[in-house]
């Protein structure tokens, strides 16, 4: 029964993580829609972003970290390092590795010293969706887990996300020059 709350309790703490990084990912890319409006609204606007990426940095991404790792680590106490594991605690090392580097873009954004387009940043939000699917399918499959068969069904998510964003991209543009 007690490893049953242990995996609840992580399985809570992942899904506050990847909901705060998801979100997150989308307010850089509105902060950074924000340098096209014309002033005062530019200003006002990227002062409510940074406002909120800070919150939701410090007061959700942090939280859902810290408790998937408390309660992931029990978890390795309890079931042992199993071979499926290594690859699952791999994914989630980039995982927190993509999470503090949001935290360097969310101070440079902060400073106006970030360079990245909203495209770039529309990009980088499809990282943790790729992590997400990936340790899924691990923790799901475990030790049946065929690497090339998941390399198929990434390598077309991957096409897939691709080309929505890019067609999303071509879609603004056009809206955007119909407008003027």
């Amino acid at each position: 029964m007690y490893f049953l709350y242990i995996k609840a309790l992580h399985i809570i703490g992942v899904i506050v993580w990847f909901a705060g990084l998801f979100y997150l990912g989308r307010l850089f890319v509105y902060h950074q829609e924000a340098n096209l409006r014309s002033e005062p609204i530019r200003t006002v606007m990227k002062l409510q972003f940074s406002q909120m990426e800070r919150r939701l940095y410090y007061g959700i991404t942090w939280p859902g970290l810290c408790i998937s790792i408390v309660f992931g680590t029990a978890l390795i106490f309890e079931i042992g390092l199993q071979n499926w594991l290594h690859s699952k605690l791999a994914l989630a090392a980039i995982l927190v590795g993509y999470h503090l580097w949001c935290g360097h873009l969310r101070k440079q954004l902060l400073n106006d010293r970030c360079n990245w387009s909203a495209k770039q940043f529309r990009f980088f939000n499809e990282i943790p969706t790729l992590l997400l699917v990936s340790i899924v399918f691990i923790v799901v499959f475990k030790n049946e887990f065929s690497w090339s068969i998941f390399s198929i069904i990434l390598g077309g998510l991957i096409l897939l996300i691709s080309g929505t964003l890019q067609w999303l991209v071509k879609r603004r543009k056009n809206e955007a020059a119909e407008n003027n």
